[in-house]
């Protein structure tokens, strides 16, 4: 039999429903996969009975003959960022060190209800500010991938979601939940060789996720092929009333109608996304990805998107602005660290806590969103950043009239060593210059690997798609996977 932690959501859901194999079996052969992958430091809580047990609950449904739902017995990580009821959640901050929510957030009950089970709890970006999962207050997530040179530097695996993209391709997990504000789903996607939705904004609640910018932020699910996404996307996705931004609208079944034909549809290629900069490598992938959309029966077209140049430069000052407005709530009173110096009043508590508790991107993210949004600047740096956001989504609602889905990179470069942009955070930032525009516009987009570059390292194809259009995403993702035939893992070194 093939080792369990081999298998992906629809292998595992198939299999503990005809008996091939108990969720309990699969949730301790995870457990095991986790507990052996310290050095990775992808996991900042682990939570092996708490799979056991609901592991236990499948078995038990099945023996009754009771529907196990669309992920029964398959046991998922976990990003730090979405409250789980009496399991820490600190969005790997140290401010929110020891917070214990005593509710669930609506994206993770929906899992749970569908059959899923937690190994714990995944490292990322502090807030979910980054690009490199460098930020963490509870130290860097390593890749599990390393340059095929022999050599052995410590790679990123992306960010935010660096820990969910290092558990699902190292396999700790066979998927895991991410957030995608600018790119944070797709790009570590990308740089370790995984698949990654971002939905339409409002397709998954955001009640209950530890915000960084509202209007931007979306769940989605990261997994090993486009398959096991679209299923973990319709056990999260869903109306919530909870959550004034949720969608009132029907979840398809994106898995039941999965299809490589895409006869009849037009993908577009975006002339300005041919950017200096770009490594030579992605931009072969980029023309491989046409012919295999082509060869799938898909006509290409070139479209244009003139505003994308002012994209990133919007982001920076949209999603700060926003960051400096919802981690105001941390002040040391409630919840997390408390820095209560001698002496100290109600104003030195906040600035001690906010100085000791947020790290040094955060600090730098909440600054310039405070300066954007004081008088005498928010017209001049705010407002100007929401005009262009509004021209960049007219962009897209233009290239509609041209195409069903475009195909771009995902990233500029395959991934980077850990440590190398630390003195250069405006390279750093240039990461999400293909991934921002799709988040600008609350687009539905993902991110499928596409072979590896001459280090050996996986690199990633986008593709972008109408509002509420996951299915034509999901189909010309399903089309490159196909084509690609992209089977690579990363060899196991941490244990």
């Amino acid at each position: 039999m093939t080792e369990l932690t081999q298998l992906g959501i629809k292998a595992i859901r198939d299999g503990v429903a005809g008996g091939d194999f108990t969720a309990r079996e699969v949730g301790e052969a995870f457990n095991a996969a986790v507990a052996a992958s310290d050095p990775l430091n992808a996991f900042l809580v682990k939570t092996p009975e708490r799979a056991l047990e609901a592991a236990d609950r499948i078995d038990a449904k099945r023996a009754k003959g009771e529907d196990l739902g669309s992920m029964g017995g398959v046991p998922i990580g976990m990003k730090d960022l979405f409250c789980t009821d009496g399991v820490e959640t600190t969005a790997a901050s140290a401010i929110l060190g020891g917070f214990t929510p005593r509710y669930e957030s609506t994206v993770s009950q929906n899992l749970w209800d569908a059959g899923a089970t937690m190994l714990g709890k995944l490292n990322m970006d502090q807030f979910a500010m980054g690009s490199s999962n460098e930020t963490s207050a509870f130290g860097n997530v390593i890749s599990p991938w390393r340059k095929s040179d022999g050599g052995n530097a410590a790679m990123s695996p992306g960010g935010s979601s660096g820990g969910t993209a290092a558990a699902v391709s190292a396999r700790l997990c066979p998927a895991a939940t991410g957030t995608d504000t600018g790119g944070s789903i797709r790009q570590p996607a990308a740089f370790t060789g995984i698949t990654g939705v971002k939905p339409t904004y409002g397709r998954c609640s955001r009640w209950g996720t530890i915000a960084f910018a509202s209007s931007l932020d979306q769940a989605g699910p990261m997994a090993r092929d486009v398959a096991d996404c679209a299923i973990m996307l319709g056990a999260m996705a869903g109306f919530d009333p909870k959550d004034s931004t949720s969608l009132d609208m029907h979840v398809p079944d994106w898995e039941a109608a999965l299809s490589d034909d895409l006869s009849g549809k037009r993908v577009g290629i975006p002339r300005e996304y041919r950017m200096d900069g770009t490594d030579s490598q992605i931009l072969d992938s980029w023309e491989q990805g046409k012919q295999w959309l082509k060869d799938a029966g898909a006509e290409i077209v070139d479209i244009s998107l003139p505003h994308t140049k002012y994209a990133l430069p919007a982001y920076y000052i949209i999603a700060p602005a926003e960051a400096s407005s919802n981690l105001a709530r941390y002040d040391g009173v409630r919840y997390g660290l408390r820095d209560l110096p001698d002496g100290a009043g109600l104003q030195d508590m906040y600035a001690a806590t906010r100085a000791e508790g947020f790290g040094d991107e955060v600090k730098r993210r909440v600054m310039i969103g405070t300066y954007v949004l004081s008088a005498g600047f928010y017209d001049a740096y705010y407002t100007q950043a929401q005009k262009v956001r509004t021209l960049v989504a007219r962009d897209f609602e233009q290239a509609w009239e041209k195409c069903d889905v475009i195909l771009a990179p995902t990233c500029p470069t395959a991934s980077f060593a850990l440590g190398s942009l630390d003195d250069d955070p405006l390279t750093m930032y240039l990461n999400d210059v293909f991934a921002v525009p799709a988040s600008l516009a609350g687009l539905p987009a993902m991110s499928v690997p596409c072979g590896l570059n001459g280090d050996g390292l996986p690199l990633g194809l986008q593709l972008v798609g109408k509002p509420f259009d996951e299915q034509g995403v999901l189909n010309a993702g399903l089309a490159i996977e196909k084509r690609a035939g992209f089977s690579a893992q990363p060899e196991q070194w941490w244990s």
